[in-house]
C-alpha cells in the first residue's frame, strides 16, 4: 500500500505557462522526494501598462510517502 500527500505551489515566469511549470516541478522536485505528478489548478497573466508581464500557475503536486525503515 502506498500513501500520496498533495501539496499546492504558486510558480510565475515572465516567458510562458510552460516554463513556470516547468520551474514549479523543478523547484518542488529539488526539496520533495517521490514527486509522481501535478495537477494545474489555475493559469492567469500578470498585467502592467496594458501588457503581459507574466505568467502564473498554481499547482497541486503529488508525492508517494516513503515508509519508515
Amino acid at each position: 500500500m502506498s500513501v500520496a500527500k498533495i501539496i499546492e505551489i504558486t510558480c510565475r515566469s515572465d516567458k510562458s505557462f510552460e516554463d513556470a511549470i516547468e520551474q514549479g516541478v523543478a523547484r518542488a522536485t529539488k526539496t520533495v522526494q517521490n514527486v509522481e505528478g501535478a495537477w494545474i489548478k489555475e493559469q492567469k497573466v500578470v498585467i502592467e501598462n496594458g501588457r503581459i508581464v507574466g505568467y502564473q500557475v498554481d499547482m497541486k503536486v503529488t508525492f508517494v510517502l516513503k515508509d519508515k525503515e
